[in-house]
């Protein structure tokens, strides 16, 4: 799971902060959706029994990856 400080002890004005909190924007949804894609890969990697166990069908897979 991606985790990210966003706190600064200054505060940026112009283009500058602009470009950064792109460059955040664009870091925080790849680390989503690399959360997504290992969750998936994961689940899909377990038996029909494992995912009984937790609970799970192979058609939630997708659903329950799509929450991170």
């Amino acid at each position: 799971m991606a985790a990210f400080d966003t706190s600064r002890p200054y505060a940026t004005t112009g283009s500058a902060s602009r470009i950064g909190a792109i460059f955040l924007a664009a870091f925080g949804a790849f680390g989503a959706w690399n959360d997504a894609r290992l969750t998936r890969r994961s689940l899909s990697a377990l038996t029909d029994r494992e995912l009984d166990d937790i609970g799970l069908g192979r058609g939630d897979i997708d659903r329950v990856s799509s929450r991170f």
